[in-house]
């Protein structure tokens, strides 16, 4: 998450009280936030990021730690954990951590965000926020996604529209909406000449 210097801190401090709160649980139940991950390899794939990131030297503000207490200790769920401080050549903010890890990194400006964004190997959705209109149609243009979502939360998948990433993420392809015709059929032209006779393209009838 990258968040302008103006309002890094207030914003971070509210943050930090949203993701304090946050229930981890059965997955089907309406009053989880947080379910468990798929399976034990991942957990400690999670776990080993924290790790990495302590020892860049980001600051841990909450979780970081495998939980295991009460029936919790019967499944594979992993503590809410967010880092601040973070800079953006930092491996917990370039890779891809697959858990609930949120790294907050500092951009000194709105041109400073879209580079840290677009400094990144991967590229398949993002979201921005912003009530500047006009910024917003700018970013759009400037950063480097398959999919851009504006005041809204990203998912990373809309089945509906063109599907697909840019970068490591993407294949030049989109597989999804009208555009999944191409990804999973193969196109083929066919000329046909129903005329009877041979047409100038194909020879010259004139005689020399």
């Amino acid at each position: 998450m990258i968040v302008e210097a103006p309002v890094l801190e207030a914003f971070t401090e509210q943050l930090l009280g949203r993701v304090s709160k946050l229930r981890l649980g059965d997955g089907l139940d309406p009053a989880t936030d947080v379910g468990p991950v798929i399976n034990q390899t991942q957990l400690k794939r999670i776990h080993a990021y924290t790790e990495i990131g302590l020892q860049e030297a980001a600051r841990l503000l909450t979780g970081g730690s495998i939980a295991a207490d009460g029936q919790l200790g019967e499944g594979n769920f992993y503590r809410p954990t967010l880092f601040a401080d973070v800079k953006p050549e930092m491996r917990i903010a370039q890779e891809e951590i697959f858990g609930p890890t949120l790294v907050v990194i500092p951009a000194v400006d709105f041109s400073d965000a879209i580079r840290i964004a677009n400094g990144t190997r991967y590229g398949l959705s993002l979201s921005l926020y912003t009530r500047d209109l006009a910024r917003a149609f700018q970013a759009v243009d400037r950063l480097e996604s398959g999919i851009v979502y504006v005041n809204a939360p990203t998912i990373g998948a809309e089945i509906q529209l063109p599907f697909g990433g840019t970068k490591w993420t993407g294949n030049g392809h989109r597989e999804a909406g009208t555009t999944a015709f191409d990804e999973f059929t193969e196109w083929k032209t066919v000329y046909i000449d129903y005329s009877g006779h041979l047409q100038r393209a194909q020879i010259d009838t004139e005689a020399s």
